[in-house]
């Protein structure tokens, strides 16, 4: 299925990667010598996405200056006065959305594809009894990540959350499909998309696609150093 709308959350204060983000929204923090927001946008539009909506809270002014001569694809900025964390922040911005599955990012995700673009390749595999679809990433291919992982997968692709003290092997890389049916019980306000995700996943209806590239742990100063290393060290790779 194409998708053809993308939203990007780009309204947290990125408390972690302070004091860079006391000046600085954290999607605006270069990588390798463009914004996170800048390569997220480059990836929907290379795969042929034409509205992306924006979430902003957070020295929201500085993201619409910044993407204000940014012609394609075409943006619509939602704001909100107070950020109203992931899932409440794509509620809102649900008009703007419209009735078909899109994508959701995180307005600070930095990845390297493997041979192809991984949102084509989760568009393709998303199928139309799905309600939501994460792209995860095996731990061995998460850059800087040292945690014990979120989910793991079944062979159905269902998708299962790790248990309180076990280890998971696969990492939720911030990337998505969702079906807009999923919101339908919910109301308007602040509430997280995880808590979205569990629900689906106690009605089986959370699925996911392996990640075939790498995916970064940019959550500190120290990962974003690492990060824009590796960067430098493979323009080649990834030109």
């Amino acid at each position: 299925m194409f998708i053809k709308k993308a939203m990007i959350l780009a309204a947290g204060r990125g408390e972690r990667m302070r004091p860079l983000t006391d000046i600085c929204p954290k999607p605006l923090i270069n990588v390798d010598g463009s914004p996170m927001i800048d390569h997220i946008l480059n990836h929907l539009e290379e795969i042929g996405v034409t509205e992306v909506v924006i979430n902003t809270s957070y020295l929201g002014d500085m993201v619409h200056k910044h993407l204000e001569n940014r012609k394609t694809p075409h943006i619509t900025f939602s704001d909100e006065d107070t950020p109203l964390e992931t899932g409440g922040g794509v509620f809102k911005a649900l008009p703007e959305l419209g009735e078909d599955p899109f994508f959701v990012i995180n307005g600070d995700v930095v990845w390297s594809d493997g041979k192809t673009n991984c949102l084509k390749e989760l568009s393709k595999a998303w199928k139309k009894d799905m309600q939501a679809l994460l792209l995860v990433v095996p731990k061995d291919r998460a850059q800087g990540y040292q945690g014990d992982g979120d989910y793991d997968i079944a062979a159905s692709h269902h998708l299962k959350r790790r248990v309180l003290g076990k280890k998971a092997k696969y990492v939720f890389s911030g990337i998505q499909i969702l079906d807009p049916r999923i919101f339908k019980n919910w109301e308007p306000g602040f509430f997280s998309l995880k808590a979205v995700y569990d629900r689906l996943e106690e009605e089986k209806s959370l699925y996911g696609l392996e990640h075939q590239g790498l995916w970064f742990h940019v959550g500190t100063p120290e990962h974003l150093n690492a990060t824009r290393e590796w960067f430098e060290q493979h323009k080649e790779v990834t030109a």
